[in-house]
């Protein structure tokens, strides 16, 4: 019995430490408005757990917001945009795509091209 519970400790310390790195890692995203001519980019941003609100965003300016992913690996935050006639949503942060492709900064930028599509990037 004492052998199983000393072999059991390490392997309890490492899925807590595990645990502990995915809580307490602090994310930063945000999307910048690169719409160009002056257009406005109206963003609204939600998790299930915080309704970040609309929000205007000016061109050549940017809205973020800072969160910790959850210990699930769920942490999920999506977004809805609209400007002049287009609507678009997508997910800003989704841990199962993002966790290490972001790590702590998931970024996107939103540009009109002169064909008038919307291009989208995210990184670092």
């Amino acid at each position: 019995m004492r052998a199983s519970a000393v072999m059991l400790l390490p392997v309890m310390v490492m899925v807590f430490g595990l645990c502990n790195q995915v809580v307490s890692q602090k994310v930063h995203a945000s999307i910048e408005n690169r719409l160009d001519n002056g257009k406005n980019l109206t963003v609204h941003c939600q998790s299930k757990d915080d309704d970040l609100g609309q929000q205007n965003v000016a061109d050549g300016s940017e809205f973020g917001w800072d969160f910790a992913v959850n210990v699930v690996g769920t942490t999920l935050f999506y977004c809805d945009m609209e400007w002049d006639q287009y609507q678009y949503h997508f997910d800003a942060y989704a841990f199962n795509r993002d966790y290490v492709r972001c790590e702590n900064q998931c970024l996107w930028l939103v540009s009109a091209e002169v064909t008038g599509l919307v291009s989208m990037s995210a990184g670092l």
